[in-house]
């Protein structure tokens, strides 16, 4: 709870349109809010106001509400402005060697087809990923509200079988770590299987990063077996029957991954990433 309080320290009212109040994962002591801010959230789902916490919630279609208080949010104001939550960031001019995670994520964002899905599950980089790829349509991102492990693998497989049920083609984008990938790597065999559409990101770090960050946060660093060397994941993804291919670049990333959209068929593309510290 903390950290989100701390996150909206400054404002003075809070408006949530079609999401939780909040996501409080993982759980560290604190205010629901700070003092002085309030909050107001608008919903379709009564599940969904039931579960918030803190604030008032309002029942009603938020595309309709968005509509209605666009024109009424005034021009400028007396009171300074907190600083922005999100800010773009800066990449480096010189690719770095292996490539941080917002560099695989800008890389992305140049390619990615407009209709794309991304099933979401680089539990580490979570943050970094909503700032590079952001979602810009209805039914186009999905992601786990908690803290589960593996879900992604299989959940592309489900969503693009979905599409294909509905007569909808598009392509769908599974980005995950080397971690979670392990625990329903099997999935791929279905979406060999089934010449799905499917372009499986694998960020390999070869550790669990998400865990040792846990870890610190827990007060217990040091954890043994989080450290994942020696994982050949794209051969075992060609042994499952996908095309897979290792990168190093945001270059040969690009490249690889234009090529994957249209292939027709399950592709994972393994590249090796920096360990990043998740922002917890």
């Amino acid at each position: 709870m903390k950290t989100v309080s701390d996150r909206l320290a400054g404002h003075d009212l809070v408006v949530v349109i079609g999401a939780e109040v909040f996501r409080y994962y993982p759980y560290v002591p604190g205010d629901y809010l700070p003092e002085g801010t309030d909050l107001l959230q608008i919903t379709g789902d009564p599940e969904v106001a039931a579960a918030a916490r803190v604030g008032d919630s309002l029942l009603g279609d938020p595309r309709t509400a968005i509509e209605l208080l666009v024109d009424m949010v005034g021009e400028g104001s007396t009171r300074t402005a907190p600083e922005p939550m999100a800010r773009p960031r800066e990449l480096p001019q010189e690719p770095n060697s292996p490539l941080t995670p917002p560099e695989v994520y800008g890389s992305l964002s140049r390619v990615r087809p407009p209709d794309a899905v991304i099933v979401n599950e680089p539990t580490s980089t979570m943050a970094q990923q909503f700032e590079s790829l952001p979602t810009v349509r209805t039914g186009s991102f999905f992601a786990t509200a908690s803290g589960g492990i593996g879900w992604a693998v299989p959940a592309a497989v489900g969503g693009a079988l979905g599409d294909r049920d509905r007569g909808v083609e598009r392509p769908v984008v599974g980005l995950i770590g080397d971690g979670s990938f392990q625990y329903s790597v099997q999935a791929i065999w279905t979406a060999a299987q089934h010449d799905l559409p499917i372009v499986y990101v694998v960020m390999r770090n070869q550790e669990y990063s998400i865990l040792k960050s846990f870890a610190e946060l827990e007060d217990t660093p040091g954890v043994p077996g989080l450290d994942l060397p020696g994982i050949d994941i794209a051969s075992v993804a060609r042994g499952f029957g996908c095309r897979a291919v290792d990168v190093e670049t945001t270059e040969d990333l690009e490249r690889e991954f234009t090529a994957a959209v249209t292939a027709g068929t399950t592709t994972v593309i393994v590249v090796s990433t920096q360990p990043q510290k998740a922002m917890l």
